[in-house]
C-alpha cells in the first residue's frame, strides 16, 4: 500500500496510514498545482473501504474542496468504499454546496434516453401543459391576495395609497412613454390608410378609407397595439426592477422590516398603469388618426376638412368608448403579471432575464386573448 507525503512541511499535505487518507494544512488554490499532480499518482491498491479524514485542515476554499471530493469520487470509481469523510465543521456547508453543484446532471432531464422520439415530444409537451396549469394556478392566488389589498386599500385610503410612488408611476408608464407612443400610432395610421386606400381605389371608394381608418383605430388597432408597446416598455421593467431587488435582497431586508411588499411595490404600479394606459390609448387613437389624415392628403387628396366630415359620420361616442373600456383590464393584466414574476426571479443574474422575457411573452398574449374575448362579447351584444 502506498503513501505520499511531503516532508518540507508544506502549507498543505496528505498521507495515506493503512485505510485512513489523512488531509492537513492550508488546501487552498494556491496549492492546488502541487496536489493535483500527487493526488493524480496516489496509488491505493485493491478496493477496500477507506475514510477521509480532513480534521487536520486548517484553511480550505472552494479549489481545495474540490479535489478532496473529486479524489473521494475517483476512488469510489476505482472500487473503494469510502465510509466516511470528516472535515472541520466550520468547512461542512462549503464541501455540500461544492458537492451539490458539481453533481452531473441526470440524464433522463437532458434526454429522456428510454423514450423513443414520439413519446419524447408527447412528454415535453404534456410537461409544459401541466406547468402552465400551475402557471396559471399561482397567478390567479397571486391575483386573489392582490384584490384583498385593493380592497383593503379603498377602505382606508389615506392609510394604504402611496400617492407619491403611485404618481412616480403614472409618470414613468405614462408621461415617458408618449414619444414612442405616439410614433408607433402616427405610423400605423399611415399604413393604415395607405393599404385601405390601395385596396379601396379598385372601386372607386377611396372615401370610405377614413371610416376604415376611424372604425379601426379608435374601436381595436390603438388600444391593441398602445397595450402591446406598453407591455413591451412597462411590464419588463416591473419585472426586471423588482427581480433585481430581489437578487440584491431588498425584499427581503422590506419584509424583515414588517413592509408589505404588496401595499408597497405592486398596487401603486397597478394604479399607475391603469390610470395611464386609457389615456395613451386616446393618444394612441389620436395620432393614428393625424397620420391618416396625413396619408389621405397626400396620397388621395382628401383635404383636412373633408376628413373630418367623413370621419364625423362614421364614428361616434361608442366607437371611442369600446376602445377605451378595455384599456383598464389591459393595464390591470399587464402590470400583474409584470410584478408577478418580478416576485418569482431567483438570486441570480439569469434569472432576472429568463422572467423579463416570459413577463412580455404572458402579458402579450393575455392582452390579444383578452382583446379578442372583448371583440365576441360586443359582437353578441350588438355593441
Amino acid at each position: 500500500m502506498a503513501s505520499i507525503e511531503n516532508t518540507a512541511e508544506p502549507a498543505a499535505w496528505f498521507k495515506l496510514e493503512r485505510n485512513v487518507l489523512r488531509a492537513g494544512g492550508r488546501w487552498t488554490i494556491a496549492e492546488s498545482a502541487r496536489l493535483d499532480q500527487q493526488l493524480q499518482g496516489l496509488d491505493v491498491g485493491s478496493g477496500q473501504a477507506l475514510t477521509i479524514d480532513g480534521s487536520k485542515i486548517e484553511k480550505l476554499d472552494s479549489t481545495g474542496a474540490w479535489l478532496l471530493l473529486r479524489t473521494a469520487r475517483a476512488l469510489e470509481a476505482a472500487g473503494h468504499k469510502v465510509s466516511s469523510f470528516d472535515v472541520p465543521e466550520r468547512y461542512g456547508a462549503l464541501i455540500k454546496n461544492i458537492d451539490r453543484d458539481d453533481q452531473p446532471e441526470p440524464e433522463r432531464k437532458r434526454r429522456g434516453p428510454r423514450m423513443s422520439p414520439t413519446v419524447y415530444r408527447l412528454y415535453r409537451i404534456g410537461k409544459a401543459t401541466m406547468e402552465a396549469g400551475r402557471q396559471g394556478w399561482r397567478m390567479l392566488g397571486y391575483l386573489g391576495r392582490v384584490t384583498v389589498e385593493t380592497g383593503e386599500m379603498i377602505a382606508a385610503p389615506r392609510k394604504n395609497l402611496r400617492f407619491a410612488a403611485m404618481m412616480h408611476q403614472v409618470e414613468e408608464t405614462g408621461i415617458n412613454a408618449l414619444p414612442i407612443v405616439g410614433l408607433l400610432a402616427f405610423l400605423i395610421g399611415v399604413v393604415l390608410a395607405y393599404q385601405g386606400a390601395d385596396q379601396l381605389k379598385r372601386f372607386g371608394a377611396e372615401v370610405f378609407t377614413i371610416n376604415l381608418l376611424g372604425v379601426g383605430m379608435l374601436r381595436e388597432i390603438g388600444g391593441l397595439i398602445t397595450a402591446i408597446i406598453v407591455a413591451g416598455r412597462s411590464g419588463s421593467a416591473f419585472t426586471a426592477h423588482l427581480g433585481t431587488m430581489r437578487v440584491n435582497q431588498e425584499i427581503d431586508a422590506m419584509q424583515t422590516m414588517g413592509l408589505d411588499t404588496v401595499d408597497t411595490l405592486v398596487l401603486p404600479r397597478i394604479i399607475g398603469l391603469v390610470i395611464s394606459l386609457p389615456l395613451l390609448t386616446f393618444y394612441a387613437n389620436i395620432m393614428g388618426l393625424i397620420g391618416g389624415a396625413v396619408m389621405c392628403y397626400f396620397d388621395l387628396g382628401i383635404t383636412i376638412p373633408t376628413f373630418m366630415r367623413q370621419l364625423n359620420e362614421a364614428i361616434n361616442v361608442n366607437t371611442l368608448m369600446v376602445g377605451l373600456i378595455k384599456a383598464p383590464v389591459f393595464a390591470f393584466v399587464i402590470s400583474l403579471v409584470g410584478c408577478y414574476e418580478g416576485f418569482q426571479v431567483e438570486r441570480n443574474a439569469a434569472s432576472v432575464g429568463l422572467l423579463t422575457t416570459r413577463s412580455v411573452v404572458e402579458s402579450v398574449f393575455l392582452v390579444i386573448v383578452i382583446d379578442a374575448a372583448f371583440s365576441i362579447m360586443f359582437s353578441v351584444l350588438g355593441i
